[in-house]
Order: structure tokens, then C-alpha cells, then sequence
């Protein structure tokens, strides 16, 4: 880029930012009245919307806390009970090797 703010393209071409730049005229046709309008009302109907939100987005928190604490206690559960399972196979194991190794001494 040189002082003038021109690029050179792949053909050589030199272009200025001008070229970059949307016409006004063209933003206009293109938005329309509905998109000025929602230009103009975008200000005035973000707070809006935040106010409306914000009891949502609190609610949606709300909920996602009350099953995560249901997921921890449905959790230690099923750790609780595969803890139990563990024990009675490590008792049915050592049963079964306390009766082998008196068979072997009788």
C-alpha cells in the first residue's frame, strides 16, 4: 500500500479504498425501510430485550443448578452402589479361595 491508499490487484489494477467503501445509496436500497427502521429502533429495543432475558437466563441457571445437584447425588449413588459390588466380589473371591485352600488341606 503506498500513501494514497491503493492495492494493487492480481492484474495489476490499482485500487483506492473508495472502491471499498459501500455506496450509500446502495446500502439504502438494499436495507430497505424495514432495515433503517431496525437501525433506528435497535437502541430502544436491545434494553427491551435485555429486561426480558435477564429473568430467562436467570431461570435457565436456576435449573441448571438444580440438576447438577441432582447429578451429584444420583452420581454418589451409583459410585455408592459399584463400591458394594466391588465388595462382594472381592468377598466372593476370597470365599472361594478360603474353600480351596481348605479342600487342599483335607
Amino acid at each position: 500500500m503506498d500513501q494514497n491508499l491503493t492495492a494493487r490487484l492480481k492484474g495489476g489494477e490499482k485500487m483506492a479504498l473508495k472502491h471499498f467503501m459501500p455506496n450509500l445509496e446502495d446500502v439504502v436500497e438494499d436495507l430497505g425501510v424495514s432495515g433503517i427502521a431496525a437501525i433506528v429502533l435497535l437502541p430502544v429495543l436491545i434494553p427491551v430485550a435485555a429486561g426480558v432475558g435477564k429473568p430467562i437466563a436467570k431461570a435457565t441457571i436456576k435449573g441448571g443448578i438444580v440438576l447438577y445437584e441432582k447429578g451429584k447425588g444420583v452420581i454418589a449413588e451409583v459410585g455408592e452402589t459399584f463400591e458394594d459390588m466391588v465388595a462382594e466380589a472381592k468377598a466372593e473371591l476370597a470365599e472361594a479361595k478360603a474353600s480351596e485352600v481348605e479342600e487342599a488341606t483335607n
